[in-house]
Order: structure tokens, then sequence, then C-alpha cells
């Protein structure tokens, strides 16, 4: 297992711009070929989702990909097991939700995620006045509570947060749910602003970063991106790992002319 805010760590203080790429677990028979092409492409680290059927977060696209991957028969231990089976050569997050952390057992998910060498795990409808008994089992296993900080959170409970916040702090680019933006708007440059304020932990910008432009843009003030809904929609679209790649590439070129 690779401890992923060690790694970012590194990488940010060698100068470079973070990025990671999301891709919905179970989605094609080559999802996890696709996670090889965009490590290959340059990411820093991979968010790898675990489809849930009633998800609160995600748009349209991340909702599509879900769907597709429960019909085709996905669910938490395969995804667990197809991971635990590849080497990528990068840190892997998990991002679900809390029915299925739940339903598994704390302790029993973060051993499995461990075991498979899973480093981190985003469950972003877990609030912070719930996540004790988690948290406990995810510290004990060496698995990172990644935590999200919003346009609306405020101040005090950012600090809260940040505290928290393992691996990185994802700052939230705008308010609504995931999806590409012509425009994240001006939310963004406030919410690290105020993360930067109280931690020095890596802070990685996601919901609604769409294409490599936008993501250089983020990064002039942030350390990194999580890119989702943009990739996805390739892999539904019939594109498999090349056009992943290619699309990683392209987001890893512009955060490198930066």
């Amino acid at each position: 297992m690779i401890a992923l805010e060690p790694w970012l760590r590194e990488r940010r203080s060698a100068g470079r711009k973070l990025l990671v790429p999301y891709l919905m677990g179970g989605l094609g028979e080559d999802w996890v070929e696709a996670l090889q092409a965009v490590a290959d492409a340059g990411a820093d680290a991979v968010e790898v989702g675990i489809p849930f059927s009633d998800p609160m977060m995600d748009g349209p696209v991340i909702q599509q990909a879900g769907v597709h991957a429960l019909d085709r028969g996905a669910t938490p231990t395969r995804i667990v097991d197809a991971l635990a089976s590849e080497e990528l050569g990068i840190p892997v997050a998990v991002m679900t939700y809390y029915n299925i952390v739940f339903r598994t057992g704390h302790r029993r998910m973060a051993q499995s995620l461990r075991a498979a060498g899973i480093g981190a795990a985003i469950v972003p409808d877990l609030p912070l006045e719930e996540l004790g008994p988690w948290a406990a089992e995810a510290d004990a296993a060496e698995v990172a509570t990644v935590l999200l900080v919003a346009p609306s959170t405020p101040e005090p409970r950012v600090a809260q947060i940040c505290a928290r916040s393992r691996g990185f702090v994802y700052a939230v680019a705008r308010m609504g749910v995931t999806g590409e933006r012509e425009s994240l708007g001006n939310e963004t440059t406030d919410v690290v602003r105020r993360i930067r304020e109280v931690t020095d932990a890596p802070v990685c910008v996601g919901v609604g970063v769409s294409t490599p432009a936008q993501a250089r843009a983020v990064c002039e003030v942030a350390d990194g991106v999580v890119v989702g809904s943009a990739l996805v929609r390739r892999l539904l679209e019939g594109g498999g790992p090349d056009a992943a790649g290619e699309f990683v590439g392209q987001l890893r070129a512009a955060l490198d002319a930066g």
C-alpha cells in the first residue's frame, strides 16, 4: 500500500501539481485497464468509485456510470478484490457512501481496504460529528479518510474538518453535484484560501473541473485537482482505456505547463 498523504506531500515539495482522476469501479470489462492507463498518463493518485444505488453527491454522468456498473454486477467486494490484484504504482482511494461502509462494518471495511493496498477512502455523506467509529478503524488500518470542505462551510468547521482530514483536503469548487462545468465561478479561490489558513495538508479541488485549462487555472491556487465526470463521460461514450489515458495526458500536460 502506498500511503496517500506522504506521497502527495513529496510530489508537492518537488514542485509538481497533483492530478487525481476519478473512475467508476466496474464500469465496463476494461475498467481496471483504464485505471492503469490514467496512472501511466501521469496521474499522481486515482480515486475509484464504488457504485451505490442512491448517490447524493453525484451528478448525471457519475450516476449513469454507477447504474451501468451495478447492472453489470459490480459489488464493493468485487471492486476491492480487483484493485487488490493490481499494482498501479500510485496511491488508490475509494469513494463510496456510508450505507456501504455501515453495512460492511467499519472494521471489516477498513481492513479489507488495507489488505487490498487501498490507502484512502472518501465517504462524503458521513458528517464530522458521526465520523468517529469509522475513523478509528480506518486510522488503525492506516487508511486515510479524506474529508471535504465546501464553499458554504463555516470558518470554525473548516478548521475542524482540516484537522481531521487525512491524505489531502478535498476542496469543493462550487455548490451542487458533480458534473462538467463551462465555468467554475469565483468560489474556488476563497475555499482554498480558507483551507490554507488552517492546514498545510495538500489541497485538491474537485466537483466541476472539466478541462485542461480549468485544471491549470485551479492549480494556480490549489495543490491539485480531482477530475471525474469529464473522464467518466469519455468511458461511457465507449472511448475505453486509450481515451482515458489520452485525456489524463492532456490534463497532465496542462498542469506541467503551468
